[in-house]
């Protein structure tokens, strides 16, 4: 219901008013309210009409904001100040129904509450900035008519936003400021509901979460829309709004919502009755903690109706996904590259210089990615410019996020006078600042009083060599506090508390009992609760440099101890940090490349001889061809590299000299290079998978090139789905001949016109490759021939798996003769999901009744029937056959084949038999089991998954069980057999005579009953093994296993 009588108000309208009236109604945002009434039927409507037209169809919040903005648009005050006063009279009315106390007036407006809550947690981002269009000299011009609540928050938004610390943002940090935040602002604005009214889909409320890494301009957006809200520049939304700083609020005893509410900015002299008007539930009279309070903001339990708007980093989503309801997340990225670009360009007076700078950040991954942060580029440039105009180069600046952390903090409280030693204090000031930093990082706190400082015995005073070079700085909201430049200013003071020698290694010792240990700063525990010592650790790693330790000690004339280096190569050599996966060997070589220390880096890798690498981006690709070049005792390697590091379809040009075959890769491919030197460093190196890879023609080039021109030991090479098409030619290429290569892989869906090549392998003189694993290639019937009589003339190939090749006629009879010539030594053969059906066995069948030496087939997921198995029986019942192992997994076999399997048995020599996912019945099982207890088979391993077998074969199969002696593997999995059949197969398997050892069960883990039964056959034979059928085998056969390639 309207809190206004909206008809006779359009009644009052004359024709062409009412005209006038429907054209502006369709300009006003969001005009999609409108888009489900037809535009002729406002035309058509006469002022009752239309008024029940958008009462009783669009949403009532709209309703009453644009059709006061239509009058006012109209001139038509007298009508819009009716709107007003029953609006004003509708709230007083609900706020006395609901008993809340009044002590006044509020400027004739009804309050829609909007907090814009920046609950920025451990937030310590500096984000000072400037209203876009300059600065405003008289306030009372700009908030001159506007309502109490408007009022105040422009006077003090006016004041945070062009304070004395807005000049260093102008100046220093963000060159043309006006124009930047502009540029920025818009680049979001579309995103948010009330910033962008097309978005409004009906009444709020809303909760708006801006997430981002700390400096990139989330704070700065918040002030900045409260200072369009102030200005009345956001469309149509809110009549009040309240903005709440975690930051300083942290440090704030438990009060209540009404008091929480006084500390926003200037809110205390708006008076209670503003207060009093907003609408709230729950018990907000009761002093709770802020935490509290805030918590239950968020989870609506106040100002249920209130939009929020939140500020968080990444790393605090998780928890604060669970407190609120449906959010609308946005990413504020920051500086994106052409910013970035733009701000060196301005902040140099000469643009080469700009650009030698800009690349030289460009040239580290992640200084380049820290460098989102305005406050970071800053620092990038103050420390480069004094570098260049020096005719240094910034290249070794630039190379971690520790070496410019370092250059900036020694830069900025260097001696004015050049030869001159630190100041006699110096050293004091600077274990008190690293103290202070630290305990902020474990207290996940960026703000600190004078109370903090006198706690560490220093004052104001005794820091200023750090405030006047902007390490340390005024807070700008909050009055006597302090802050750091940044958050990786913080992170890096901490960790340099670490290695000052007051702080013992290792330790903190009783100096700083709030402060963990070095173990507990790396421990993967207290990093996932405290996320900014990630980055701490890292920056660890970067001072455990005895260069940098000598900068430090002759700028500060302090001690810096590198003991700490053994505390944290213990600490990677433990379970918490270890290379035995993928994320932890992305995070080593992270902490051990910022470490810039050779010999650590060799310490550290000296005992690792197994690692799993997967690169992620550019970033990771530098941080391994550093750390691996050191490294000498690895054995296996495992490799991947995502999309979007190197360019793909690069090799349109032809190989020439390394200008040109570089040119689209050129930044990193000396990176690359560094990499691809393991296998000329590590001697002992025997197997390399690289899987699911994106690579470049340029970078498979320069692989293969290192490869082949190193004496290599490398046994087993696996290429699984790598790109581009040409990478597994060119790999194969500097295979052949290849002596120590024993077990070859090639998996993906490029293989096109491979054959040829691996003939050629396989007709080298020097080829000693036992294992050949070719899945998905795409070749001709000639090309099938070529491979086929190659197989004859090789000597050392045992095992072929084709796995998922579509063979034509001519090749698969071609392949099926050469298992038959006398000089094939092919003993285990795959041809899993190659096409093949019932005509194909009887070629097959012919193989088998003449060829002694294959041991092992598999033709799983092959539509081969009931008479495809009747035609491999025909061979498998000949004395000469000697297969083992036959996989007839999802073959599309019935009871009917299961009947001629069975009857097989007493004359082959079949001990390994995978039937799994064929709906053989309860009659397929039962001859299968007449099988088993024959004393003439020798089945030792039997897959029955999948196979529709219910609780009626138990009995046959605890039959067989009881009597047959040589059957150790049996797999059930996927088959119901409820708590009966299970019982039944107990009796069997209590017995001592039973040699089963590994039995696979579907079980029901929520089934007490079954879970007792199964205790109680583990307890009656302590020697099988009863696993749950958690797998799921149609990409990966029960079988797999033990049909051993």
């Amino acid at each position: 219901k309207m809190d206004f009588n909206l008809r006779p108000l359009l009644e009052q309208l004359e024709l062409e008013e009412l005209s006038q009236f429907k054209s502006l109604l369709r300009t006003l945002p969001p005009q999609d309210e409108l888009q489900h009434v037809s535009q002729t039927e406002v035309d058509e409507a006469n002022g009752q009409q239309l008024a029940e037209i958008l009462t009783t169809r669009c949403p009532v919040f709209w309703v009453e904001m644009v059709t006061i903005q239509v009058f006012d648009k109209m001139n038509r005050t007298d009508l819009s100040k009716r709107a007003k006063d029953e609006l004003r009279e509708a709230a007083l009315k609900s706020l006395q129904k609901n008993k809340v106390p009044l002590s006044g007036g509020c400027g004739g407006h009804r309050l829609v509450p909007l907090i814009d809550a920046c609950l920025e947690f451990s937030s310590c981002a500096r984000e000072l900035t400037q209203e876009p269009g300059g600065s405003v000299t008289n306030p009372e011009e700009v908030t001159e008519g506007l309502s109490p609540w408007r009022e105040l928050g422009i006077r003090w938004l006016l004041s945070n936003l062009t304070s004395t610390s807005g000049p260093i943002w102008k100046q220093n940090l963000w060159p043309e400021a006006s124009e930047k935040l502009h540029r920025f602002t818009q680049r979001y604005e579309r995103l948010v509901p009330f910033c962008n009214p097309n978005m409004l889909d009906g009444p709020f409320p809303h909760t708006v979460v801006l997430q981002g890494a700390a400096g990139v301009g989330k704070t700065t957006l918040a002030k900045k829309w409260m200072l369009d809200w102030a200005q009345d520049h956001l469309p149509g939304t809110f009549h009040s709004a309240f903005y709440l700083s975690c930051k300083e609020l942290g440090r704030q005893a438990p009060c209540t919502f009404a008091e929480l509410l006084k500390k926003c900015p200037d809110a205390q002299e708006v008076g209670p009755q503003v207060l009093a008007q907003v609408t709230i539930c729950g018990n907000w009279e009761k002093p709770k903690p802020v935490s509290v309070l805030l918590g239950s903001l968020l989870m609506r339990k106040l100002l249920p109706k209130a939009t929020l708007l939140v500020t968080t980093r990444p790393e605090a989503l998780g928890e604060l996904r669970l407190l609120v309801d449906q959010p609308l997340f946005i990413e504020v990225e920051g500086f994106l590259e052409a910013d970035r670009r733009g701000y060196f360009l301005k902040h140099f007076e000469q643009q080469d210089q700009a650009l030698r700078a800009f690349e030289g950040m460009k040239g580290s991954p992640a200084l380049f990615h820290m460098g989102a942060a305005p406050a970071v580029c800053w620092v990038v440039c103050t420390c480069l410019k004094g570098q260049l105009e020096k005719g240094e180069d910034p290249a070794p600046t630039c190379r971690t996020p520790t070496s410019l952390f370092l250059r900036f903090l020694c830069n900025q409280c260097s001696p004015v006078a050049p030869g001159s030693g630190p100041a006699p204090h110096l050293p004091t000031a600077l274990q008190a600042l690293s103290l202070l930093a630290a305990r902020g990082i474990w207290a996940q706190t960026s703000l600190f009083d004078c109370e903090d400082l006198g706690q560490l015995g220093v004052s104001e005073s005794d820091l200023r060599p750090f405030l006047d070079g902007k390490v340390l700085q005024a807070d700008a909201d909050c009055e006597g506090c302090y802050d750091f430049l940044h958050l990786s200013v913080q992170q890096f003071l901490a960790a340099l508390f670490y290695l000052l020698d007051s702080a013992e290694p290792g330790d903190a010792g009783g100096w700083a009992p709030d402060i963990g240990n070095v173990r507990a700063l790396l421990s993967k525990e207290e990093r996932l609760r405290n996320p900014s010592l990630t980055r701490v650790g890292y920056f660890l790693f970067g001072l455990a440099n005895q260069e940098r330790a000598r900068e430090l000690e002759a700028t500060f004339g302090c001690r810096v101890s590198l003991d700490v280096r053994q505390e944290l190569l213990r600490v990677t050599r433990s379970r918490d940090w270890s290379f035995s996966s993928r994320a932890d060997t992305r995070e080593l070589m992270c902490c051990l490349y910022e470490s810039q220390e050779e010999a650590l880096v060799r310490e550290a890798l000296a005992p690792i001889t197994e690692l799993a690498l997967h690169l992620q981006s550019e970033r990771d690709l530098v941080h391994a061809s550093f750390c691996l070049r050191h490294g000498q005792a690895l054995r296996r390697l495992w490799l991947q590299v995502e999309k979007g590091i190197f360019l793909e379809n690069d090799g349109a040009s032809e190989p020439g000299t390394w200008e040109e075959r570089s040119q689209s890769d050129r930044h990193l491919l000396p990176f690359w290079a560094d990499l691809c030197s393991v296998f000329g460093a590590n001697k002992n190196l025997v197997f390399l998978d690289i899987s699911r890879s994106f690579l470049s023609t340029s970078s498979v080039r320069l692989l293969c090139e290192k490869i082949s021109s190193v004496p290599c030991s490398l046994q087993k090479v696996v290429l699984r789905n790598v790109s581009p098409a040409d990478a597994y030619r060119n790999f194969c290429v500097i295979l052949g001949g290849y002596e120590t290569l024993t077990h070859l892989t090639l998996e993906g869906n490029d293989q096109n016109n491979m054959l040829p090549i691996l003939c050629g392998v396989l007709l080298h003189p020097k080829c000693h490759l036992q294992y050949l694993r070719l899945v998905s290639c795409s070749a001709t019937a000639q090309q099938w021939a070529d491979l086929a009589s190659s197989l004859e003339t090789n000597h050392s190939l045992t095992c072929l798996n084709l796995t998922a090749n579509e063979f034509q006629d001519e090749g698969a009879r071609l392949l099926y003769m050469t298992l038959r010539h006398p000089k094939c030594i092919l003993q285990r053969l795959s041809l899993e999901n190659c096409h093949l059906t019932a005509a194909y066995c009887k070629e097959l069948t012919s193989t088998l009744m003449v060829n002694q030496r294959l041991t092992h087939l598999c033709l799983a997921k092959n539509d081969l029937g009931d008479h495809g198995v009747r035609l491999l029986c025909e061979g498998l019942s000949y004395p000469e056959c000697r297969l083992q192992t036959l996989v007839l997994f999802h073959c599309s076999i019935t009871s009917d084949g299961c009947i001629i399997l069975a009857l097989l048995q007493e004359s082959s020599s079949l001990t390994h038999l995978d039937l799994g996912l064929n709906h053989i019945g309860t009659t397929g099982v039962k001859f299968l089991c007449e099988a088993l207890k024959k004393p003439l088979c020798h089945l030792r391993c039997l897959w029955l998954w999948g196979c529709a077998i219910t609780p009626f074969s138990c009995a046959d199969l605890s039959s067989a069980l009881s009597s047959n002696q040589h059957l150790i593997t049996l797999d059930l999995g996927q088959n119901s057999l409820e708590y009966s059949g299970i019982k039944m197969l107990g009796d069997a398997l209590k017995l001592q005579s039973c040699p089963l050892q590994k039995l696979r069960l579907k079980i029901d883990h929520s089934d007490a009953q079954i879970q007792k039964l199964l205790e109680e056959i583990k307890e009656g034979n302590p020697k099988l093994t009863i696993e749950r059928d958690n797998e799921e085998p149609r990409n990966n056969r029960p079988s797999s296993a033990d049909f051993i390639f």
